[in-house]
């Protein structure tokens, strides 16, 4: 059957860098069911000329895909009108209906919108343009509400509207090749299996690193923070696929169900459990350059801010599996590389009769930048009595190993996710609640005694105090290796 995907939010910077670009992508790949049409909805007085002008921007069309750009915007129509008026509905779905010219159709409505309009949108998706020819499935991004009771607002709004299975909350992240290939290399692979425990893991860190800070676009991030805007869901999201028992199936909701363990089994995160920190400018680095600009410096930002740019959070599992093992949960803008990875170290070796000179396995997860999966050893350097180790790497670079393979975006995942009907890498009501409820009472308190945040440099590695606190859960960095992507070929 064939779908009508209508983007509310058409003429937003979400919908022309993203929406707009991974349709065109499952278009061009011909990886959408059956026949698709598009149709744009906006408060502005624009049409679809004036959209793909926009959206050019952000793609990159080869000439000999002229003719389907062309064929691609062929299918692309727009209707404008408001967010919280039900006139605006009325004409889209008179539109609708004029497309669909009788025919059996399913309906997408992908809402590329600020959080303030879902639930006026979502009320009239309701009431005006839901089809019961077909199906009908609602996307909505993050921020799914702002601490616990908001989320449950919205929460209890959705599930007033729509079935669990008609609403789709993505969370990006969740596209991303190495986060969906967690699974398989947990459960495919015996040699991890065994040993995936508090008996053989020390401790496992879930990074995310950017090199860049706010400057003139601090007004958005002020109000969220690096907790809510990263940690609460992207890197949560990551542990419970590190963490998780293994589901009794590859179903969607098997999957979701061993999540949500993991989540009931962590207690609110307290304030001793986390480093805050916020970037200050370089004087060092050279006149004009960002790096000279602290957070506070960015116009849009209050002066007295203290919204976190830094967080290191130490999380438990209170399970059989998990219990004692630290989860360094960290994030951060304006540090020293751009760095996404999960970070498995592994215990001491018992017995070491190599005269101390062994440094701890390491499994790392690299998300990005280039995809890779590397395992840190201990091996005899070449030529050298047997008692001379260096740390070395089996490595598995994704750019090295599938270089002829196309890895498709994370959007791009998700949205054919959506067509398909698959909820495996969607957020669920509960697990929404659960993570909310782990985050909610460390960001009030942060907001009602205005903790401040520990300063660091502009690309540096972030407050110093997050070395002690990995130190003191028992952490080891030894500062001796770097790995070299590809390294292996």
């Amino acid at each position: 059957m064939s779908t009508i995907v209508v983007v509310f939010g058409a003429s937003g910077d979400l919908a022309k860098k993203k929406i707009y670009p991974t349709l065109w992508d499952l278009y061009k790949r011909k990886s959408i069911p059956g026949k698709v049409l598009i149709v744009g909805y906006a408060r502005s007085t624009l049409d679809v000329e004036k959209i793909r002008q926009q959206v050019d921007k952000y793609v990159k069309i080869s000439s000999d895909e002229n003719d389907q750009w062309n064929s691609f915007w062929s299918i692309n129509t727009y209707v404008y009108g408001p967010y919280d008026d039900e006139t605006g509905y009325v004409k889209l779905k008179n539109h609708l209906s004029s497309l669909e010219n009788g025919t059996q159709m399913n309906r997408l409505f992908y809402l590329a919108l600020p959080q303030t309009v879902f639930m006026p949108v979502t009320k009239n998706i309701r009431t005006h343009l839901m089809d019961s020819n077909g199906w009908n499935r609602v996307v909505i991004e993050k921020p799914f509400g702002h601490d616990y009771d908001s989320s449950e607002q919205l929460s209890r709004h959705l599930a007033s509207l729509f079935e669990e299975d008609q609403i789709y909350r993505i969370d990006h992240y969740l596209g991303k090749e190495m986060v969906q290939n967690l699974i398989t290399l947990r459960f495919a692979n015996r040699i991890f299996a065994s040993s995936w425990n508090r008996d053989n893991i020390s401790s496992i860190t879930i990074t995310f690193k950017e090199p860049f800070g706010t400057h003139g676009r601090g007004g958005y991030f002020d109000e969220s923070g690096i907790i809510r805007d990263i940690m609460q869901n992207h890197l949560l999201q990551v542990l419970c696929l590190v963490a998780m028992e293994r589901p009794i199936s590859l179903n969607a909701e098997d999957i979701r169900n061993e999540k949500v363990k993991v989540l009931r089994s962590m207690r609110p995160l307290e304030l001793d459990d986390v480093v805050l920190g916020q970037y200050i400018g370089d004087d060092n680095t050279p006149e004009g350059s960002e790096a000279r600009f602290g957070y506070r410096d960015d116009p849009t930002v209050p002066k007295d801010s203290i919204t976190p740019t830094y967080a290191l959070a130490v999380a438990k599992i209170h399970n059989e599996r998990w219990d004692g093992v630290p989860f360094f949960l960290r994030c951060g803008k304006a540090l020293n590389e751009r760095k996404a990875e999960v970070r498995i170290q592994f215990k001491d070796i018992s017995g070491d009769i190599f005269g101390g000179h062994c440094k701890r396995n390491e499994l790392v997860i690299r998300v990005q930048p280039g995809e890779a999966v590397y395992l840190k050893m201990m091996t005899k350097t070449p030529g050298q009595p047997m008692d001379q180790l260096e740390e070395a790497e089996l490595d598995l670079s994704y750019r090295a190993r599938y270089k002829d393979t196309h890895l498709p975006d994370a959007y791009e995942r998700l949205l054919l996710d959506v067509f398909y009907g698959s909820q495996m890498h969607f957020v669920r009501t509960d697990e929404l609640a659960e993570a909310w409820r782990i985050f909610t009472p460390l960001l009030h308190r942060i907001e009602r005694e205005r903790i401040t945040p520990l300063p660091y440099v502009y690309g540096s590695r972030g407050p110093k105090q997050s070395d002690v606190v990995l130190a003191a859960y028992g952490f080891k960095f030894y500062g001796t290796y770097k790995w070299v992507q590809g390294n292996a070929h």
